[in-house]
């Protein structure tokens, strides 16, 4: 990497190693301590400008971003959230290299630990009580598959973490909100976009409202005469049990792949992509892609779909397979796998731009797998069947429901038991599982970026002048750029 990737890729090293797969990063820690960002943020812009226009504005809009998120917002002080992703060590256990190679680079991960937390908690200094309460789950399952007495050390220091942010969760008078400016400056920063978030929050419940009818007309079509909310319920209690889980998103992997290819509208999706549940540390997650990186050999990728622990009690047990019901989990395939984010890895990997493959927007990213989810259902994926749609419908109602959830937390028009309430009555979400979804928006004031995203690129899609495959084409090439910068595809 030049120097001015180099800057950048130090201030995401979790991301860059994993995400982008530049492996020299295996072992390392960052140093996430005020003056260790600050020494980070002091090395951007060090090197000449890109030859390519389209590339230079790139590493322009990533550097902006960091200034803003992490000099002016200061978000490594109130955020644990990159904190735990530079300790995690579940980054190693996909085969991009020998296992032997992996375990020693583990080792050297673990111990840093001691030193990392030490930063983290001296910078962690203006987490809100209701930040550190929704990541202490997350901390605590850092600590999954470690051994009591050969890491002892890094335990100790993990033990101090979760003390800190439990400590922070009972005592700190930090409020949750960014602000309307603070927020308006993340995003516009983030995606080299102008942002009004009272347009965008208008755009927001107009996306809501059409899918509420996409999944009204689903529902009526599926179960005529009865009302939404009740077919609902039959349709998420229609799954498979805990053992079937996987076979069925295996069989449903295989389907949105050949499908994707047979379509002719997307990149080619190539390689190798396994099915199995999460790592132990990332079990949180019911759903997951783990792709094989742009930058380092090619190797299987994982869609990684995690059944319920038989051990739970059987009504969290129904409530966690309800989310593989048999109509989202094929839309969740088609959105992790394919053409969403698997066909995205792999088109990455074609790419012989560094910046390109090195910066990736994670509005475009989760944007562009939003978007396929219903290019797949108005392009005949499952022959137009209503479950399908209404899988779609439900899913994409979570995602603007976080929009709308964002940005009324951050701007402090909403709290959290008001998004749970939105969440509860407009996404269809149960109690703990709204809850869940309303906490991750204080954390993750850009979990709209899904919804956002989706609907830039479906804007971008009614002003082309090519046809789809082309148009596809042509906005993966970019890489996944700043949403501001896509535009370049219709010009």
């Amino acid at each position: 990497m030049d120097s001015r990737l180099r800057a950048l890729a130090d201030l995401d090293v979790a991301g860059t190693r994993e995400g982008c797969g530049r492996h020299e990063y295996d072992g390392t820690v960052q140093d996430l301590s005020p003056d260790g960002v600050r020494m980070g943020l002091a090395r951007l812009n060090d090197g000449p400008a890109y030859p390519d226009p389209h590339d230079e504005a790139h590493v322009v809009a990533f550097e902006q971003r960091a200034r803003v998120a992490l000099g002016d917002l200061a978000l490594h002080r109130r955020n644990p959230l990159a904190h735990l992703s530079n300790l995690d060590l579940a980054c190693y256990d996909r085969e991009y290299a020998p296992a032997a190679e992996r375990a020693e680079a583990r080792a050297r991960h673990l111990t840093g630990w001691p030193d990392a937390v030490d930063a983290s908690i001296e910078a962690l200094d203006a987490v809100p009580a209701a930040v550190a309460e929704a990541s202490l789950g997350s901390a605590t399952g850092l600590a999954a598959g470690l051994d009591p007495v050969k890491d002892a050390k890094a335990l100790a220091a993990q033990q101090r973490l979760v003390e800190h942010l439990t400590n922070a969760a009972a005592t700190s008078e930090a409020p949750v909100e960014l602000g309307a400016d603070g927020l308006t400056a993340l995003l516009s920063s983030a995606e080299a976009l102008p942002v009004n978030l009272t347009e965008l929050a208008a755009a927001g419940q107009a996306e809501l409202d059409r899918l509420r009818a996409l999944l009204d007309d689903a529902c009526a079509r599926i179960a005529p005469g009865q009302p939404t909310a009740t077919t609902v319920r039959t349709l998420l209690a229609d799954h498979p049990d805990i053992s079937g889980v996987i076979s069925t998103a295996q069989a449903e992997t295989y389907e949105a792949i050949a499908w994707s290819n047979a379509s002719g509208l997307f990149p080619e999706t190539d390689g190798e992509c396994y099915v199995g549940p999460a790592p132990e540390s990332r079990q949180w997650a019911m759903a997951m892609m783990d792709w094989a990186a742009p930058f380092e050999p090619d190797a299987p990728s994982w869609y990684h779909v995690t059944p319920p622990d038989p051990a739970w009690p059987a009504a969290e047990q129904a409530e966690w397979l309800s989310v593989f019901n048999s109509s989202s989990l094929p839309a969740i395939t088609v959105h992790e796998v394919a053409p969403g984010h698997y066909t995205h890895g792999r088109a990455l990997r074609r790419l012989d731009s560094d910046v390109r493959r090195l910066l990736l927007s994670d509005a475009f990213v989760e944007g562009w797998a939003h978007y396929v989810e219903e290019v797949a259902l108005e392009q005949g994926f499952r022959d137009g069947d209503p479950r399908f749609a209404a899988g779609v419908a439900l899913e994409a109602l979570v995602r603007v429901v976080r929009l709308l959830c964002a940005i009324g937390l951050h701007t402090g028009s909403m709290t959290v038991p008001d998004a749970t309430a939105l969440f509860t009555e407009q996404a269809f979400l149960s109690g703990p599982a709204a809850l869940s979804e309303a906490r991750r928006g204080t954390f993750d004031p850009t979990y709209g970026r899904y919804t956002w995203g989706k609907l830039v690129l479906r804007d971008l899609r009614a002003r082309t002048r090519s046809d789809l495959r082309e148009f596809h084409q042509a906005l993966l090439s970019l890489g996944a750029p700043p949403l501001g910068l896509a535009h370049v595809v219709v010009e």
